[in-house]
């Protein structure tokens, strides 16, 4: 994190001959939004004078109580580098605040700054790496995306099979240009799916770089004549996109998950942990796999997790224990998919599995075998429930957790799930083709 003070952005926009400055927010469902400033209101705008309509926002506000402003966190301060190199263009990811100046309550990143403040308190820190997954497909003749690419290629392959590896190149050295460390890139096992993968950081950090990276993605891509999805399956038949999330509690700067004298390298706290995301996780999955989309990823078959189960040994669970490296235990969460809000995404992990540690939730006894490849009847009598199957189920699950709901808060809660059970009737409405293929002949 870049301890930014005020006179340092002046003085950077005025070496670096930036001409306008993106004041960026993200709003209740992960979309990015911002309202672009010249050099001449930069001042204003650092004072949170910056003043919009949230009213026009889906879920900030009602027309009575419309006035919202944003404060930017000098910290995330950043330099487009695919804009023009004279008048340059930057940005601040910024907070909303109400016009009394009080933190909008249902800002996204506020709720994820109340949690990441609430544990800092325990002495804890919880860092978060992300694997975050896309598809790279062509545009038709009006620029419009499409879900057609020429290729074939698999997992690790490379060109010429790979026909977007020059695009990931260009993504990975202009998140790097952003201050970024890519840890690694490949193609995965979908044709045209591919993953970027970044290094860990504090939760608030890596939830703005998610959204930092998306935006790269889907620039780069663009300039590349193509179109960067994350939908979590755009394409029956094969994999979907997932965002694994790596987390690892630290105080002290020592990681508390670790145990060398466990069996599995694992403390109390990193037991407690996973427990109490397993405790929770059918409400967390509202949040973590928050469209209609995400329950046809969460499919047996296609290596997503379907089963609610946890492993140090495979990776068919949903959670799964990563060979340790110099004992850095962590948790890997295999759920959450890139359409969710990532400050919402991590705020309900963290807090789920604080909860765990607070309470001692122990989770049930690990699931070392191919989840996949037991019956019905084994599953069953091992205990291993499922994951929601649908949008509605997990709104359902959502409405029974008041744990859950609390993370997010009452006017967040009701706006999520009012938003979500119509967007799921509306799905539920809808005549598809399968449903013509199926039918239309036979009855």
């Amino acid at each position: 994190m870049n301890n930014y003070t005020r006179e340092d952005i002046l003085k950077m926009v005025r070496d670096e001959d930036v001409g306008f400055i993106r004041l960026q927010f993200t709003d209740i469902f992960g979309t990015l939004k911002n309202v672009a400033v010249t050099v001449s209101q930069l001042e204003k705008a650092l004072d949170g004078g910056c003043m919009f309509d949230g009213s026009a926002i889906d879920g900030f506000a009602d027309v009575e109580d419309s006035d919202m402003y944003l404060r930017p966190d000098l910290s995330t301060f950043a330099i487009f580098p695919w804009r023009p190199q004279q008048g340059k263009v930057a940005r601040l990811i910024c907070d909303v605040y109400k016009a009394d100046k009080t933190a909008f309550e249902s800002d996204p990143r506020f709720i994820l700054q109340q949690v990441v403040g609430e544990v800092r308190e325990e002495g804890y820190e919880l860092n978060v790496g992300p694997e975050c997954e896309f598809f790279l497909f062509h545009t038709d003749d009006d620029g419009l995306p499409t879900t057609l690419t020429h290729e074939c290629a698999g997992y690790f392959d490379l060109g010429p099979l790979d026909l977007g590896e020059n695009a990931r190149r260009d993504m990975v050295l202009t998140l790097e240009d952003m201050g970024f460390e890519i840890e690694a890139s490949h193609h995965e096992m979908a044709p045209a799916q591919h993953e970027i993968d970044f290094k860990y950081d504090e939760a608030l950090t890596t939830a703005d770089n998610i959204m930092t990276f998306k935006l790269v993605v889907k620039t780069i891509a663009k300039r590349h004549g193509l179109h960067a999805t994350f939908m979590p399956k755009p394409k029956y038949g094969t994999n979907g996109s997932g965002m694994h999330l790596n987390m690892s509690l630290h105080r002290d700067g020592i990681n508390v998950f670790s145990d060398p004298e466990d069996e599995k390298g694992l403390s109390r706290e990193a037991y407690h942990f996973v427990g109490g995301i397993i405790k929770h996780i059918k409400a967390i999955s509202f949040i973590t796999n928050p469209a209609v989309n995400s329950y046809k990823r969460l499919v047996p078959g296609y290596e997503a997790p379907a089963y609610i189960a946890w492993s140090a040994k495979n990776r068919t669970p949903l959670i799964r224990i990563p060979a340790a490296r110099d004992g850095d235990m962590r948790v890997e969460l295999r759920s959450p998919d890139p359409s969710a809000n990532p400050y919402l995404a991590l705020s309900v992990c963290l807090a789920a599995g604080m909860d765990g540690i607070h309470n001692e939730i122990m989770p049930p006894q690990s699931v070392d075998c191919n989840i996949y490849k037991m019956t019905e009847a084994q599953r069953k009598e091992a205990g291993i429930d499922s994951l929601p199957g649908s949008l509605l189920e997990a709104v359902r699950a959502f409405e029974q957790d008041a744990f859950i709901q609390g993370v997010l808060g009452e006017d967040l809660s009701e706006k999520l799930i009012k938003a979500k059970t119509e967007e799921y009737r509306d799905y539920r409405g809808q005549v598809t083709e399968w449903e013509i293929e199926k039918y239309l002949h036979r009855i």
